[in-house]
């Protein structure tokens, strides 16, 4: 599944931008968000996800269950 940003969450810190090893993170002026489009969950990249680890409040970046699993080719 993708990840996504809750925004009444988000502080709009970016430190999830930079980490993205998909450039799936944007910044729309007021909060992030993920493309899941582009969203890999870091798979190939890194062990976790690296958003949700690098982003200071708790449960603001989480697995979206409206995408699937992301599949490796």
């Amino acid at each position: 599944m993708a990840f996504k940003i809750v925004s009444s969450q988000c502080t709009s810190c970016s430190a999830c931008e930079a980490e993205c090893p998909n450039e799936a993170i944007s910044d729309t002026g007021t909060t992030f968000v993920i493309d899941p489009a582009k969203c890999t969950e870091c798979v190939g990249h890194y062990d976790s996800p690296q958003c949700a680890a690098v982003c200071p409040i708790d449960d603001t970046c989480v697995v979206d269950p409206k995408f699937p699993r992301y599949q490796a080719a």
